[in-house]
């Protein structure tokens, strides 16, 4: 018997970009492993309902271990919704699926109590500026809440107000609160070493430029509840009081 198709109506396919969070494991993956325990010890709830892709890039793992820390990151509530820098023979049946051609941006490194601090290196050739693209800036003029996640990768974040704890500001340029910083404020988040973070009042739960992370355990005391600006030097953020 023939089957006739009685609706001809397509199927739309649209295609979306959103952002994620990248992991990238070194070895040995058990020393890692502890290393972002720590993380999530000291910032309840990162990784929580968030995108994370994979990155395993030159780590040659197979099929086996492959799985052994995809189930490892599961029973952390670490989802992973794609895997980038596999081998072919390393992905199975019901694995995330293999992704390619992602945007370069800040990696996701867990830090140290002391973060390093590398000696500048100084360069006495003449300086040529590099023409720079105007950046956009978002502004929110009002508080945000508890549990609020505000995104906006084209430029700065300024926030008229505060920033409450458990809230979230992820810019690509620099992130300026003309209240107290609460929560968690993540600048240069698409490979923008320049940014910085400027806040009226500092009492944040994490800070971060272009993927260097500090815990509030891991800001000076004395910089508690003052107005301050953080910005990055090599792999160490630095931060001071604003006169």
């Amino acid at each position: 018997m023939t089957k006739v198709l009685t609706d001809a109506r397509s199927i739309r396919i649209k295609g979306r970009s959103f952002l994620a969070v990248v992991l990238s494991p070194d070895m040995p993956l058990d020393d890692w492993l502890t290393r972002l325990d720590d993380l999530a010890k000291r910032s309840a709830g990162f990784f929580l309902g968030r995108p994370v892709v994979l990155d395993v890039t030159d780590l040659g793992l197979d099929r086996a271990q492959m799985k052994e820390l995809i189930a490892a990151l599961g029973e952390r509530n670490v989802s992973i919704m794609g895997i980038e820098g596999a081998r072919h023979s390393a992905i199975g049946p019901g694995m995330p699926p293999a992704l390619k051609g992602g945007r370069p941006a800040g990696d996701v490194e867990v830090p140290e109590n002391e973060a390093p601090v590398e000696t500048a290196k100084v360069d006495n050739r003449p300086q040529i500026a590099e023409p720079r693209q105007t950046l956009q800036s978002l502004v929110i003029r009002e508080p945000v809440r508890s549990g609020q996640s505000i995104i906006f990768t084209e430029g700065d974040v300024t926030v008229v107000g505060s920033v409450a704890s458990g809230a979230e500001i992820i810019a690509g340029g620099s992130v300026h609160i003309y209240g107290a910083l609460r929560g968690r404020a993540m600048a240069g988040s698409v490979g923008n070493a320049s940014a910085r973070i400027f806040c009226r009042k500092l009492e944040a739960e994490l800070v971060a430029i272009d993927g260097v992370y500090k815990m509030a355990e891991d800001l000076a005391p004395e910089l508690h509840g003052q107005p301050v600006q953080l910005w990055l030097e090599g792999d160490a953020i630095i931060a001071e009081k604003l006169m």
